[in-house]
């Protein structure tokens, strides 16, 4: 059956909105980067004495994480700026920004049914769990990959929203030009 003409959008406005999806998860793909980059350089700033790099660094994510050496992977005898499971969360949150193409259109703004966000929860409650009722003490390779599979969920339905806003936002400044 037919669309409606109210539905129509133009082929040309189809590879607008593409185009400006692209840039929206490439910008956040980047920025996801951005942050590992900063949360892997701060040991190795530590390890060479550049503590006028790693400290700054340290001291931000002392603000988003509780930093506790036990919980945190080492490198060079220096932990991460995050936890393990955090530096999972921030790695699976990248990985599911560069997925993402791969599994759906990247300008498609309508999120996937929530369920699988809340199913993606479930690895990291039952690690947290075990470990606090003392049946199974998690490692810091459980805490990586439950937090892995929460922040890939999250970025599968990060991307819609951000697409969809970044869509609104244009919608809004082109109503505006056109007004004048």
């Amino acid at each position: 059956m037919p669309e409606a003409i109210e539905n129509y959008i133009s082929q040309i406005a189809v590879v607008k909105m593409r185009r400006q999806a692209l840039k929206v998860w490439g910008g956040f793909a980047l920025l996801a980067a951005a942050w590992i980059f900063l949360i892997v350089l701060a040991p190795f700033a530590e390890a060479n004495n550049l503590t006028s790099v790693s400290n700054p660094v340290y001291k931000f994510f002392s603000f988003i994480c509780h930093q506790i050496p036990a919980r945190s992977i080492h490198f060079h005898g220096h932990v991460l700026a995050v936890c393990s499971r955090c530096f999972g969360v921030y790695l699976g949150l990248f990985f599911g920004f560069v997925v993402y193409p791969f599994l759906r259109r990247i300008e498609e703004a309508e999120p996937l049914p929530r369920i699988w966000l809340f199913l993606a929860m479930i690895p990291m409650a039952v690690d947290w769990l075990l470990g606090f009722f003392e049946i199974w003490e998690n490692t810091h390779l459980s805490r990586f990959l439950t937090g892995a599979i929460l922040g890939t969920a999250c970025a599968i339905f990060i991307i819609p929203a951000l697409v969809e806003i970044f869509q609104l936002l244009s919608y809004k400044g082109q109503v505006k030009r056109l007004s004048r």
